[in-house]
């Protein structure tokens, strides 16, 4: 008995005061990034009709950021493991929303993306610290399964508020405005947190490797643009050359992780199957989805006609599945097992996505949004539960070179989803056959099919919008089928690796 109140009462010491209204502060983190991401898409059209992109430059305005904030994820991770993370999520969330401004002013579209990938560069230091400041501030395991659920239902929440609000602000002002919401989520986030979030680093942290920093850098950024080039146009000596230099650069990487005293990622941390399993999971997910979401709200507008704001409303069933399966997800892997959940998960999400495969011009929302709900539901099961397996797996000190990992595995599998099957819609895209007169600005992406209709004959206009509506149709459907493969491959992947994998109970004792 007096055994039994003494464990009672160490648990409770090891249960920060105010961790809660803390993880409030974090949520608000996640939602400024997710709300970002989301309201891009919704944008995408409006974007295409003021600034006049090229397809290449629009898929560049799309990836950039994942681009940039995938090789300075790892970096930033560390740096905060080393002067803080409480200060650089503070420092990226000031940066975040000033950058967020020169997003929304942007005149050309050049400018556009290098305010893309600035903000890349500001972003990269808001995720890998929200997550490594839960794993420090929530010590009981069963705390942390429902404080990185409410992380990711907050992720998903922000996907459903930024396309209604995007929505909204599109339908009465300029695309720009977009980017301005997240200027007061900003500001709260700013001046509440330094009130509320407790400071947290890595005791002996070794120095911050600028050398290190620079060959993730580039490796990451080689490598990606390189699949992006040969998607998109087929080999050639220049993508094969920013290919071998990333692949070059990553491996030098690695070797002088392997090699210093305090590396910026301890490389060790993958000999873990459960580890390595979470993040291959991760990464193939957000591959398999990402190209697709991208295009699913020009779909929603520009092939079905609805209003930005409607689009969005569309998209709810996603963020509320995400939402409830995030809260759910812990428990559900306590009472049967990691490997059901997030293989179940994912095999979910890749049925939804093959079911896609069969959708045209005109099909009824009830599928579509039968579609948005599963593909929710799923990834909220396996992103939450994947993210409990990575931060459960690592010492608290390492925290956010971990949480880097994770993100950095969900930013390249963006990056690579907008490339490979983004190139995909926009490769049978191209090759649709218009009436004549159809201008070549028709053929680089929808939104410019759209503009190009409006200065023609009615005719012509009717005949050039049916032939790239379907031709957009055909490339999207090729594209799920792609992404059903990759999730399902992924599903079976995860349960082998997984196996045996649990979640912990025990609390700890920093």
């Amino acid at each position: 008995m007096t055994r039994t109140l003494q464990s009672a009462q160490s648990n409770e010491a090891v249960k920060r005061p105010g961790r809660w209204l803390a993880l409030s502060v974090l949520v608000l983190a996640v939602l400024l990034v997710a709300v970002d991401a989301t309201v891009l898409g919704l944008a995408t059209p409006y974007i295409s009709e003021d600034l006049a992109p090229s397809g290449t430059q629009l898929l560049w305005i799309g990836d950039v950021y994942s681009f940039v904030i995938a090789g300075l994820l790892v970096s930033m991770g560390s740096l905060g493991d080393r002067i803080g993370r409480k200060r650089i999520l503070l420092i990226g969330a000031t940066a975040f929303g000033a950058i967020s401004v020169l997003n929304a002013y942007a005149t050309t579209p050049e400018l556009m993306i290098v305010a893309r990938a600035l903000l890349g560069v500001a972003g990269a230091t808001l995720m890998p610290a929200t997550l490594a400041l839960i794993r420090n501030l929530f010590h009981d395991p069963r705390e942390r399964s429902l404080a990185v659920g409410i992380w990711g239902a907050a992720a998903s929440a922000g996907a459903a508020v930024g396309p209604v609000v995007g929505g909204f602000l599109l339908e009465h002002f300029w695309w720009g405005s977009v980017f301005l919401i997240n200027l007061p989520v900003m500001a709260v986030l700013v001046v509440v947190g330094v009130k509320l979030l407790p400071e947290s680093r890595n005791p002996n942290p070794g120095p911050w490797d600028l050398l290190s920093v620079t060959l993730s850098l580039v490796g990451m950024v080689g490598v990606v643009y390189a699949v992006k080039e040969a998607a998109a146009h087929g080999f050639a000596w220049a993508t094969l050359a920013a290919g071998l230099l990333g692949a070059a650069a990553l491996y030098g990487f690695v070797r002088r992780q392997l090699t210093m005293p305090v590396p910026l990622l301890d490389m060790r941390l993958f000999r873990n199957r459960g580890f390595s399993g979470a993040v291959l999971a991760d990464l193939l997910t957000i591959l398999g989805l990402s190209g697709l979401v991208f295009f699913l709200s020009q779909y929603l507008q520009l092939v079905q006609g609805r209003g930005p704001f409607e689009a969005g409303l569309a998209e709810l069933p996603a963020a509320i599945g995400a939402v409830v399966a995030g809260l759910l997800a812990g428990r559900a892997a306590r009472r049967f097992s990691v490997r059901a959940v997030v293989s179940g998960g994912l095999a979910a999400v890749g049925l939804a996505l093959a079911a896609l495969t069969v959708v045209g011009q005109n099909t009824a929302y009830p599928l579509l949004g039968a579609v948005l709900l599963v593909v929710g539901v799923g990834a909220g099961f396996s992103f939450t539960v994947t993210a409990d397996v990575i931060l459960s797996g690592v010492p608290g000190e390492q925290a956010g070179a971990a949480s880097a990992v994770s993100e950095t595995a969900y930013e390249l599998g963006a990056a690579l989803g907008i490339a490979v099957l983004g190139s995909i819609v926009t490769g049978v895209y191209r090759d649709f056959t218009g009436p004549d007169g159809t201008p070549a600005a028709a053929h680089e992406s929808l939104g410019g099919a759209v503009e190009a209709a409006s200065a023609l004959p009615a005719h012509t206009a009717e005949a050039l919008l049916d032939a790239a509506r379907q031709a957009f149709v055909d490339g999207l459907t090729l594209a799920a089928g792609v992404g059903a493969a990759v999730l399902l491959a992924a599903a079976v992947a995860s349960w082998f690796l997984l196996r045996g994998q649990r979640l912990e109970d025990g609390v700890e004792h920093p």
